[in-house]
């Protein structure tokens, strides 16, 4: 695992690399995965700011966190990219389960198109047995009642001020949201959208 440490107004000491590296050796455990780190430590008026970024197959997952102290930044940091991480993992094993899933469902949508046992569903349609063609019919199943619909205010999902696409993707990984509003410098309204395979996918509002 290579890591690549970059101080700003903080020199980074063999302690402060240890305790980031067995951190980063315990999530690598999680993801059961090979990836490279880059890690920025700084300090700004009195804040310590660690931003922990890891780079396995399927897309980046970053952190940031700040505190009095470089070693509760860091801890936090690491805390963030662990739950990160979990998510992660889940959403690849779903994944990986999809195939069975969807085996099963071509053959419940081939039985629905007809071309599995259909029984007494086919009919034929034409002026003469000779010119009849085979029509199948499908039967819907009853629309289901809809239960009422609970809604939350997501305050974490919209940031409060204009931020860059690098900013937002940052932000929205911090505050570990799959769905992060945010508005461009220029006042645009764009929306990111974390899809299943783990990727950042940016929505352009009109």
């Amino acid at each position: 695992m290579n890591v690549e440490y970059t101080g700003r107004r903080f020199e980074i000491t063999p302690a402060i690399r240890k305790e980031v590296e067995t951190g980063l050796t315990k999530i690598r455990k999680i993801l059961k995965d090979k990836f490279d780190g880059k890690v920025v430590l700084s300090v700004e008026k009195h804040r310590h700011k660690a931003e922990i970024t890891i780079t396995p197959r399927n897309g980046p997952l970053v952190a940031l966190a700040q505190s009095g102290d470089m070693s509760s930044a860091i801890n936090e940091a690491l805390d963030h990219l662990e739950k990160q991480a979990v998510k992660y993992k889940s959403r690849r094993v779903v994944k990986k389960r999809h195939p069975r899933e969807n085996g099963v469902a071509k053959n419940a949508a081939e039985k629905w198109n007809g071309s599995v046992d259909v029984g007494d569903a086919t009919m034929a349609v034409g002026y003469t047995k000779a010119t009849a063609l085979p029509v199948l019919v499908h039967k819907f199943p009853a629309q289901g009642s809809s239960s009422e619909v609970h809604l939350v205010r997501a305050k974490d999902s919209v940031a409060l001020r204009p931020m860059t696409l690098e900013e937002a993707i940052k932000e929205a990984h911090f505050r570990d949201r799959d769905i992060f509003v945010f508005r461009d410098p220029k006042g645009k309204v764009m929306v990111l959208h974390r899809t299943r395979d783990g990727k950042m996918e940016l929505i352009e509002a009109p």
